[in-house]
């Protein structure tokens, strides 16, 4: 697999990474299979899939456990990622803890769960509000110098933010959900600076929670308790308006002898080759499939077509 750098001067990775939050959080909790989940990460390393992203919050702290299991005895074949920022309480609802001892705290639990000496990136998840980005960065920056973490990332950022941390730290990369409808990072600024600034742009969700790759018509093929079925671009009016956009998606992909997911994928790369979008499976069949968008050459047209999707159906929360 074709790589790029986090950052100019941080870890090689594959073009593709893995998400693994929907091992264990959000989508499809009953059908958690974490022995699957195991040998899913196993494979993404072979297929040169080598980004690895977690958070504590997942779970909270389930999906780094689980990652931790996987990468044992594969631990120098990842770059792993993990965030802080986001605490989930008793009724699964998260809140925003930037402050430096919070950071400091999460950082040594983080190496515990994931039974490692480092974090090759290490996020904050949100900026908190209630306490100056410099200092939650500060903390952050403190956890390189002391060699528990080698780059330091951002979550859901504006350009101003980006810029208040890089006069810190080195910014590595930035998390933004991105997708073909979701494209924020073009209007507000954040594509084009992290392309001017070396920085490595992290598309979360690249397949729009799913609903890209055409397996999702109707609230029914969304499993029970499974978390989308709040989102308000998975209610039943709105499935059935945004499926315009996946049906001009599978139309192209069946030109190109592709599946939808490797067209959106390989839209997502063409932005850029600063650009990892970390997609999340559990299925090995879907893994192969993704890490394989990243050979896919999109044709001019194709991207003009894409290009020009109209907007989905109500907002993303």
């Amino acid at each position: 697999m074709n790589t790029t750098t986090l950052g100019d001067d941080g870890p090689s990775v594959g073009r593709i990474g893995l998400g693994c939050m929907g091992m264990s959080w959000a989508y499809d909790e009953p059908g958690r299979d974490d022995a699957e989940s195991v040998r899913v990460i196993h494979r993404a390393l072979d297929l040169g899939v080598t980004l690895i992203d977690t958070a504590d919050a997942y779970g909270p702290f389930t999906n780094e456990y689980l990652v931790g299991r996987a990468l044992a005895g594969h631990r120098d074949r990842a770059v792993l990622a993990t965030k802080a920022g986001l605490v989930v309480d008793g009724t699964r609802t998260m809140h925003r803890n930037g402050r430096p001892e919070h950071i400091a705290a999460c950082i040594d639990a983080s190496l515990l769960r994931l039974r490692t000496d480092h974090i090759d990136l290490y996020q904050l998840h949100r900026v908190d509000p209630a306490v100056p980005l410099e200092e939650s960065w500060g903390a952050m920056a403190e956890a390189v110098q002391a060699g528990k973490a080698r780059a330091l990332g951002l979550s859901e950022v504006t350009v101003a933010e980006i810029a208040r941390a890089q006069a810190i730290h080195p910014v590595a990369s930035v998390q933004s959900e991105a997708s073909l409808w979701s494209r924020d990072i073009q209007d507000n600024g954040v594509l084009a600076h992290t392309a001017a600034h070396g920085i490595a742009l992290l598309p979360f969700s690249p397949l729009g929670r799913g609903f890209l790759t055409g397996a999702i018509r109707t609230t029914a093929d969304l499993p029970p308790g499974d978390w989308r079925h709040g989102n308000p671009r998975f209610q039943p009016a709105e499935i059935h308006t945004n499926q315009r956009l996946v049906d001009t998606v599978r139309t192209i992909a069946a030109r190109l002898d592709a599946t939808p997911a490797q067209v959106a994928l390989a839209w997502l790369l063409a932005l850029g080759p600063h650009v990892v979008p970390i997609p999340g499976t559990k299925n090995p069949a879907r893994l192969n499939e993704n890490a394989a968008a990243a050979d896919l050459s999109l044709p001019d047209d194709a991207r003009k077509e894409l290009d020009s999707l109209p907007a989905p159906a109500t907002a993303r929360y």
